[in-house]
C-alpha cells in the first residue's frame, strides 16, 4: 500500500465532519449494505473473502474489521442519517475530547477538574481516554433524554399541547 494513502494524524475536527448519502446514492448504499451483509454471513463459516477492486484493477483484501465498520456506516447512511468517522488513539488531548463532545475545550477542562471526566496529566498537558469521554457522553445523553421526557410530561399535564394556535 502506498504510504501517501495512510494519514496518521487526521485532525479530529475534520474527522467529525458528517457525510450523508445524496438521494440519488441511496439505492447504491442499500445495495452495498446487502452485499456487506452477505459477505459477513458467508464468512461465519470460514475466512472472509472480500476484496476491494480499484479503478486500475488493483485489488486488496478487505479485513473483517473493516467490513464491520463499512456495514455500520452503510446502515446509518441507508436510513438517510449522516456519518462521522472518529479515529480513536489511546489518549485524547483536551481539544480532541472537546470536539468529540461538541463542547468548548475550557468547558471540558472544567468537567475534568470536577472529576466528571477522568483525565491524567503529562507534565502540563492533560490527556483523556476515549472510553472515559464516550462514557461521559452516554451519561450526558441519557440525562438529557430523561429531562426532555420529564419536560414533555409536565407540558402535557399542564395542557400545553391541547391548545390550538390560530
Amino acid at each position: 500500500m502506498a504510504r501517501a494513502a495512510i494519514r496518521k494524524h487526521t485532525p479530529v475536527s475534520r474527522a467529525l465532519r458528517p457525510v450523508t448519502a445524496e438521494p440519488r446514492e441511496q439505492a447504491d448504499v442499500r445495495a452495498l449494505l446487502e452485499a456487506l451483509d452477505d459477505l459477513l454471513r458467508s464468512g461465519r463459516r470460514g475466512p472472509l473473502r472480500g476484496k476491494f477492486i480499484g479503478s486500475h484493477g488493483r485489488h486488496a483484501p478487505v479485513p473483517r474489521s473493516v467490513v464491520h465498520v463499512l456495514e455500520r456506516v452503510a446502515q446509518v447512511m441507508a436510513r438517510g442519517d449522516a456519518v462521522a468517522v472518529v479515529p480513536m488513539s489511546p489518549e485524547l488531548t483536551t481539544q480532541q475530547a472537546a470536539d468529540l463532545l461538541n463542547v468548548s475545550r475550557q468547558y471540558l477542562v472544567r468537567l475534568a477538574d470536577e472529576g466528571l471526566v477522568p483525565s491524567t496529566r503529562t507534565g502540563k498537558h492533560r490527556r483523556l481516554r476515549p472510553a472515559d469521554v464516550l462514557a461521559f457522553k452516554a451519561r450526558r445523553d441519557r440525562a438529557r433524554k430523561a429531562s426532555l421526557r420529564a419536560l414533555t410530561r409536565a407540558t402535557e399535564a399542564a395542557g400545553g399541547y391541547d391548545t390550538d394556535v390560530e
